[in-house]
């Protein structure tokens, strides 16, 4: 790939603007624990929300969806589409009551909501377990994604890759804390979109190209639409390619947004288990069950409960209305441009082939940005990874110094010395999520693994919230039955798919911790006390604990308002799922004009829905006041 002065001009300035304003920050993030881990409790809603959106806008965002479009077609994409329920539910279920809550992390609220050693043990442990394991996991898909672009652009090897990013993530991970993170994430949102958007449209243009002889990216939509609306991938069997062939009913339609049911078992693993179990039951970070990990991070480090409940509906929005179509266009036009991957392997003769698969199509599209885009492009990749690289070292190091280092090995140090710790523990986090980068294939093989980890759990981290019988000993049940289940089920069902292991999976973990939470230790009546009347948890699993405690059915209903959260949670759905198919089939209809009526029914309930969604938004909004 040819790379001009101009472009490496744009990255550098792309870079200094993104990174040169949190060197002004290391003096305020370093001045505590809660500086560099929370931002001071202060953020306001707009840029906690924007920082959620970039951070989830990682470099290996675009190429899994590249992958599941070419694998599975549009459909692919409601294994992400599907947590629409869990982030809505995030925001009108729980972002106030994390922000109430008043913790650092959302693991020192096992220690408010749970008694006990057994209460101490679960928030080391799953520091370690998530602060390390699952943290550098997801950093080493990340990491994965950088290798591949950086290979298919300039040939970079791996090792290469990894030292160029990491030396840059984490010199500022380290030196700027978290309110760093939020300002770079925040530029870089504005570039990354730029840059995605850029691709899609020079991809299109090519499609004009090849298919009409012409340099009009509408053209290219046009004829793109014409020609994969017959088109269906037919599935390999075993490790076999997926096939590209004329529709006749025997495959997924590319186009279509909805899985061909007649195709039980993809219809399983793309739709039916994500929409039906997965979304509750599944543990993935930036999209789980009751809220937690950096988006609990952004929600107790906002200044109100307003802006908790205001950025994470931000979030929600730009997640999955903003983000997917540009993704999504580029990688349908390299079906045109590259159908096989034997075609992507020919294009970059000198691309490392053990790197080259379906999620490589994305990086492969570049090729065809004119000069100055490509520097655009190759700015808002670095973009992409250090936003995300920057929060998972941020959050994991918080894990580790705050909720392990800080709670069970030293207690006494001033603030100084953990920010201090939090800072070295930054280069720790960076090399083991560069060694597992390593073990890894493709971005849809690490995004199972990590689904099937937190396989059945995800219904308790919403429990907790309702039910006073949910124990501290429910969650080491929960995560230990989890973890065997996914190492044993799929030793004893080897025939069976990822959509059957996982609902295996996730019937066995369920019932193993319903169970204890009947049979097994209960919480300290004391600490369920201290809790009821610090966060005023609604729900009828609370009612005695409730009345016990003093606190009013009346005073709960006023702070967390249900009726008027039920109703902001079905509106925000299907504002966030009608908007996002009325972009598409307004897109389908340059090529396909029977498309248009839908796309004005879909607009139409959009309008409805809107109009619902912000009076519910208004009416919490002015009840959170400065809370």
């Amino acid at each position: 790939m040819t790379i001009s002065w101009i472009d490496w001009v744009i990255v550098l300035v792309s870079i200094l603007v993104c990174f040169v304003p949190a060197l002004f920050l290391a003096k305020r993030s370093g001045s505590s624990t809660t500086e560099f881990f929370a931002s001071g409790r202060s953020v306001p809603w707009w840029l906690a929300g924007l920082s959620m959106v970039a951070t989830t806008f990682s470099s290996d965002t675009p190429n899994w969806v590249t992958e599941q479009v070419r694998r599975y077609g549009v459909a692919g994409n409601w294994q992400w589409w599907a947590f629409v329920l869990t982030g809505i539910a995030t925001v009108f279920f729980f972002a106030r009551l994390w922000r109430r809550s008043g913790v650092l992390t959302d693991l020192e609220f096992y220690e408010l909501r749970y008694s006990g050693k057994e209460a101490s043990l679960v928030r080391g442990f799953r520091a370690v377990y998530l602060g390390l394991f699952f943290n550098c996991f997801i950093m080493g898909m990340v990491t994965l994604a950088a290798c591949k672009i950086a290979n298919i652009l300039f040939g970079l090897a791996p090792w290469q890759t990894i030292l160029l990013t990491g030396a840059l993530n984490v010199v500022f991970a380290a030196h700027s804390g978290l309110w760093g993170v939020l300002v770079i994430d925040m530029i870089q949102f504005f570039i990354k979109m730029t840059a995605v958007f850029a691709a899609a449209w020079f991809s299109l243009v090519e499609v004009a190209r090849r298919l009409g002889n012409s340099d009009s990216g509408w053209l290219g939509l046009k004829l793109l639409v014409e020609k994969l609306a017959n088109q269906q991938v037919i599935q390999g069997a075993g490790d076999a390619q997926p096939v590209m062939a004329v529709r006749d009913g025997s495959g997924q339609p590319i186009l279509d947004v909805l899985p061909n049911f007649g195709m039980s078992e993809l219809a399983l693993m793309i739709f039916i288990l994500p929409i039906a179990i997965s979304w509750w039951a599944n543990w993935y970070p930036g999209a789980e069950p009751g809220g937690g990990s950096y988006i609990a991070q952004r929600m107790l480090a906002s200044k109100s409960e307003k802006d908790s409940l205001g950025g994470t509906l931000f979030f929600n929005i730009a997640h999955y209305v903003l983000r997917p179509w540009p993704w999504i266009i580029t990688a349908l036009c390299s079906i045109i441009v590259y159908p096989d991957l034997a075609s992507i392997k020919a294009a970059f003769p000198a691309a490392d082939p053990s790197l080259i698969g379906h999620d490589s199509a994305f990086p492969a599209m570049l090729k065809f940005l004119p000069v100055g885009f490509v520097g655009l492009m190759i700015g808002g990749l670095i973009a992409a990874n250090s936003s995300t690289i920057l929060t998972h070292l941020n959050w994991g190091s918080s894990y580790l110094v705050h909720d392990f280092y800080r709670r069970f090995v030293k207690r006494d140090a001033p603030d100084a010395h953990y920010v201090n710790a939090g800072r070295l523990s930054t280069i720790l986090l960076y090399v083991v999520a560069a060694l597992l980068s390593l073990t890894m294939s493709s971005a849809q093989q690490a995004f199972q693994v990590l689904l099937s980890i937190g396989a059945g759990t995800g219904l308790l981290y919403i429990a907790r919230w309702f039910w006073w019988r949910a124990s501290a000993w429910c969650e080491i049940v929960a995560m230990g039955m989890s973890l065997v289940t996914s190492l044993a089920v799929p030793k004893l069902f080897p025939d069976a798919g990822f959509a059957m292991t996982t609902i295996v999976q996730v019937g066995i973990t369920t019932v193993a911790w319903l169970v204890t939470a009947f049979v097994g230790p209960q919480t300290d009546r004391a600490t369920l006390l201290a809790f009821v009347r610090k966060v005023k948890p609604a729900g009828p699993g609370w009612t005695a604990v409730r009345a016990e405690a003093g606190v009013s059915d009346a005073e709960v209903a006023h702070e967390n308002a249900i009726g008027a959260s039920l109703l902001g949670w079905v509106s925000g759905c299907v504002v966030i799922w009608s908007s996002l198919f009325a972009i598409g089939n307004f897109l389908y209809a340059a090529g396909d004009p029977s498309r248009t009526p839908t796309a004005w029914m879909l607009t139409g309930v959009l309008a409805v829905s809107g109009f619902l969604l912000l009076g519910v938004t208004r009416k919490l909004w002015a009840e959170s006041g400065s809370r």
